[in-house]
């Protein structure tokens, strides 16, 4: 899961998160995007006890420096962001280091600089990034057969969209609003875990 905080109270934001690890998320990456750096860090280091608490790793987005100060597991990068080889030789070789790619180009870098993980999309029109340009089905099956890492389908993704992408080699999907916005996260987690288990994903 990936979060956001938009529309929600700091007391929702972090129920949700605790309640999505509950349910078994795989993975949470911290994405806050206003603020100072003192107070990202402050949620960094508030969110990582709950993700502890559940064994489920948290990442940063972007923020190098906040995941290395709070301890987290790794960083997502976008392709703006400093190079995957740049925060490895930061981070070291245990951490988590997930890169947003759009292109087989893209892809082929990320892997060649050590990324664990890949996030392709939006594949489906999304909230979070309304600039950013949709990514084709076709584009991410090409990038999931160009690789050798998983690959995660972002944008828009609903527990109903995700038979879309069978037969896609994806691993996967990482969700923002559909989860964030939940009225039941854990109902939400276990409707994703169920579509992905029925489309063979991953």
């Amino acid at each position: 899961m990936i979060t956001d905080h938009t529309n929600l109270t700091d007391e929702q934001f972090l129920v949700v998160i605790e309640k999505a690890c509950q349910a078994g998320v795989d993975l949470v990456q911290l994405r806050e995007k206003t603020g100072s750096s003192r107070e990202l860090l402050n949620w960094a280091l508030r969110v990582k006890q709950l993700t502890d608490k559940y064994n489920v790793p948290l990442i940063i987005d972007d923020r190098i420096d906040i995941a290395q100060a709070s301890e987290a597991a790794g960083v997502h990068l976008g392709q703006s962001d400093l190079p995957v080889n740049l925060a490895r030789q930061i981070l070291g070789p245990e951490a988590i280091i997930g890169a947003t790619t759009k292109t087989i180009e893209q892809a082929d870098i990320a892997q060649a600089q050590g990324a664990d993980y890949l996030g392709c999309g939006a594949i489906f029109p999304t909230t979070t990034h309304v600039k950013t340009v949709q990514t084709s089905i076709a584009t991410l099956t090409e990038i999931c057969a160009s690789v050798d890492l998983p690959v995660y389908a972002i944008g828009g993704m609903r527990p109903d969209r995700v038979k879309t992408l069978k037969n896609t080699g994806a691993a996967g999907v990482a969700v923002v609003s559909d989860l964030m916005q939940a009225s039941d996260p854990a109902v939400k987690v276990q409707d994703f875990k169920v579509a992905i288990q029925d489309n063979q994903l991953g």
